[in-house]
């Protein structure tokens, strides 16, 4: 057996441990390449339903589907072999009821491989997330900017600025602790309010675009490489790998055009 096969992998349990302690580092990813990149170094890789933006050029994550969602949940696995991998419940998939959510999150697991799921909503998900833990499924809330209600939230807008809706979100996140939830995604929420977040409730939050004081933190991968056209405040650019393959682009052209490439080494010989 190989070292490789012999290390274990991450779980969500090991992660709802890691409250108060070592900061979680995560990613989001959607390639068997991405993935086995990234996999040695962080804690876990998210296939975020923020596949249909980042891959697909859509507006939203709304039309996002099922079966999208576990084509690029299977390519991660095959990449990633060391953190946990979490796949989003995309919109629509879970929300009608428990035994739907179920149903749906039961098909993730299977297909995938995957080690646990993440569905948006507060207190209205609480029976849902609860019913899923009792029935084995390893649950990872997201509470504050969650991008499926952006129709009825008003767009992607930062929340918790008034008092009411920020206990609201406070609301929300002890509800999916209490539920059974392993950890929160916290996103777009004011600072006081996130760190307040993650000073109340005992599982882990991950913060994007929330709080230094959050147990975690996650960003989308092309955002932070540079990868994406435009990126939201609250992430920084770690890279800008977009110049880098546009320029490699251009010399690629270049010396195609003037028939440098393939040069001598690039081509088979025959036998002598």
């Amino acid at each position: 057996m190989s070292a490789q096969n012999q290390t274990r992998r991450i779980t969500a349990n090991d992660i709802r441990a890691r409250k108060g302690g070592e900061p979680i580092v995560a990613l989001t990813s959607y390639h068997a390449h991405t993935a086995r990149i990234i996999d040695p170094f962080v804690d876990f890789l998210l296939v975020g339903d923020s596949l249909g933006m980042v891959m697909h050029g859509l507006e939203t994550t709304l039309p996002v589907t099922l079966e999208m969602m576990i084509l690029q949940g299977r390519a991660v696995m095959r990449g990633a072999s060391h953190c946990l991998v979490v796949v989003d419940l995309p919109f629509g998939s879970y929300e009608e009821s428990p035994v739907k959510a179920f149903q749906t999150a039961a098909r993730v697991l299977k297909e995938t491989g995957c080690g646990a799921v993440k569905l948006e909503g507060g207190a209205r998900m609480a029976e849902t997330v609860r019913f899923l833990v009792d029935r084995g499924v390893p649950v990872m809330g997201h509470v504050g900017l969650t991008p499926q209600a952006v129709n009825t939230i008003g767009g992607f807008k930062v929340q918790g600025r008034d008092p009411g809706g920020a206990e609201s979100i406070l609301a929300d996140a002890k509800a999916i602790e209490e539920a059974g939830a392993f950890a929160v995604v916290v996103e777009a929420v004011v600072e006081p309010l996130a760190r307040r977040i993650t000073e109340e409730i005992a599982v882990p939050t991950v913060g994007i675009g929330a709080s230094p004081a959050c147990d975690g933190q996650i960003l989308v991968l092309e955002d932070m490489l540079g990868l994406s056209p435009w990126a939201p405040k609250f992430v920084k650019r770690f890279g800008n790998l977009a110049e880098q393959i546009e320029g490699s682009v251009k010399a690629y052209v270049t010396e195609v055009r003037d028939r440098t490439f393939p040069a001598d080494d690039n081509v088979y010989k025959p036998k002598k």
